[in-house]
């Protein structure tokens, strides 16, 4: 789900469903192979030979920063996941809310961890609807990069 708002908000196209398409599937992400190859690295059962190669080829790609931001988002995901699922803390209401069609469409609820998330009102699913483009329009401003030309500069 983050993906999918993140994108939105960037102004960008993802295709979500290559999350679940496996490595032929295109997502438009930029550096989808080398991201995913970090990831399968990561959190596979790979010789570590592997796991240095995809860092390599992740920062050269992208940059250093960019090779930070990306372990800790698998790290922290890892985490999640495990918690999540190990204790069967269910998705908020909101949440559930607004990533239901995004679970119907990538097959996620087909999961067994699934059966933790609440059923979505279907009200509510019609309400956040209506309401996430003026959610993603203040997203948006309040994530914008500022422009180097409008930014005040100590003399």
């Amino acid at each position: 789900m983050m993906l999918r708002v993140s994108s939105k908000v960037e102004g960008q196209e993802a295709n979500l469903e290559a999350v679940v398409q496996g490595r032929d599937a295109h997502s438009g992400v930029a550096a989808e192979q080398e991201l995913l190859a970090l990831v399968e690295a990561t959190v596979g059962d790979r010789p570590s030979q592997t796991l240095a190669k995809s860092r390599t080829d992740l920062a050269d790609k992208l940059g250093e920063e960019s090779l930070i931001d990306a372990a800790a988002v698998i790290g922290n995901f890892q985490r999640m996941t495990r918690i999540a699922d190990g204790t069967g803390i269910p998705l908020d209401d909101m949440v559930a809310a607004l990533s239901f069609d995004l679970r119907e469409d990538l097959g996620l609820n087909g999961f067994g961890s699934a059966g933790y998330t609440p059923k979505v009102n279907p009200l509510k699913r019609v309400l956040v609807r209506l309401l996430e483009p003026i959610v993603l329009r203040r997203m948006r401003k309040q994530f914008a990069k500022p422009d180097a030309s409008t930014t005040v500069r100590p003399t």
